[in-house]
């Protein structure tokens, strides 16, 4: 496995931005690359800095083709799939989860960085039949957010920024999905205040 992960690396770097589109969509859908290609934003920006708004978004649409893909198997007939994996009550419970709290429930694990495991979340939002524009906006919110940040660390760090994503990443991505979080949590409240 190691060495398919270092051929694909190897050609996403030779192709550049179409590189970046490839990994973040297989990352994304099938083959499993963890923080292939935030490094690879990061190693990109640090290359040509100029470059920062074109990698990112090639990351980011790249990631969202592959959970686009992932969301249309999960619609189609992902909740067999599921729960195969997973115990039914979980799965039920999780898709009242998504059904609630839409694509909040999305948008979080999608900033998250690995080893969480956000395909699973990507399923279920197409077993739970989220609305397929409000999971895109998501995903291209959560995944782009992400991708910017690496992006971002790569123009003030240069090289030290992989460092830094290593040492830092997962208390960042928590801190982000926290003001997220918070931001969501205010929102319902204005809104259940407005109603009144």
């Amino acid at each position: 496995m190691s060495r398919i992960v270092g051929r694909v690396q190897s050609l996403a770097i030779a192709l550049g931005a179409p590189g970046l589109f490839l990994v973040a969509f297989l990352d994304s859908s099938f083959l499993s690359l963890p923080e292939i290609a935030d490094l690879l934003v990061i190693w990109m920006v640090t290359q040509h800095k100029a470059r920062l708004g074109l990698y990112v978004v090639s990351a980011t649409l790249g990631s969202t083709g592959g959970c686009l893909l992932m969301y249309v198997i999960g619609r189609k007939g992902g909740d067999a799939l599921v729960r195969k994996r997973f115990h039914s009550a979980s799965v039920d419970k999780a898709t009242a989860a998504f059904r609630r709290y839409g694509i909040i429930a999305v948008l979080l694990p999608s900033i998250l960085p690995p080893p969480f495991p956000f395909k699973i979340f990507v399923l279920l939002a197409g077993v739970a039949g989220i609305d397929v524009w409000r999971f895109t906006t998501a995903i291209v919110i959560g995944r782009g957010a992400r991708y910017l940040a690496a992006g971002v660390l790569a123009v003030w760090y240069g090289d030290r920024a992989l460092a830094f994503l290593h040492a830092n990443g997962k208390t960042v991505s928590l801190v982000v999905v926290g003001l997220l979080a918070a931001g969501f949590a205010g929102y319902l409240l204005w809104r259940k205040v407005r109603t009144r």
